[in-house]
């Protein structure tokens, strides 16, 4: 990726943390309805962060894109995306060029989205739950905040 396109892909990224600050405040997913129990399957919260951040990069049909040797994985037919684990760790954790959620969406905004992407773009319908995510978190810690450049 060229090194202009580089730099409006960040930019766009940080517009888009920037406008989703209402997301990642504590009282957001206690502000909706919840699934009830430890799922969210029937809460919509996940297309939503999904459309706010996600779909940003990985397009509204979760399809991915961009130029060859820089190009946003499709989420829409990831087998990757079976094992819930896998999609956990790269939201916490970050990946290549993604960059990990944890301290900016809460872990029910987490399990919402990827309940969400793994049953509406995949058939993938078991949910992920915040307790899986805490599961992960005990065996992967997650990468702390850097304070040297900020992220």
């Amino acid at each position: 990726m060229n090194r202009k396109i580089r730099v409006a892909v960040l930019a766009l990224a940080g517009a888009t943390f920037a406008g989703v600050a209402s997301l990642a405040t504590p009282g957001f997913a206690q502000d909706r309805p919840g699934p009830g129990g430890s799922t969210v399957e029937v809460s919509n919260q996940g297309q939503e962060v999904y459309e706010q951040i996600c779909q940003a990069c990985h397009m509204a049909d979760a399809k991915g894109g961009g130029e060859p040797g820089a190009m946003i994985p499709a989420l829409a037919g990831n087998k990757n995306l079976a094992d819930k684990d896998y999609p956990i760790i790269v939201v916490m954790k970050g990946r290549g060029g993604m960059p990990w959620f944890n301290g900016v969406l809460t872990k029910e905004q987490i399990a919402a989205v990827i309940t969400y992407v793994r049953g509406h773009f995949n058939d993938y319908h078991d949910p992920v739950s915040v307790a899986d995510i805490d599961r992960i978190v005990a065996t992967n810690p997650p990468v702390p905040e850097c304070n040297t450049c900020g992220h």
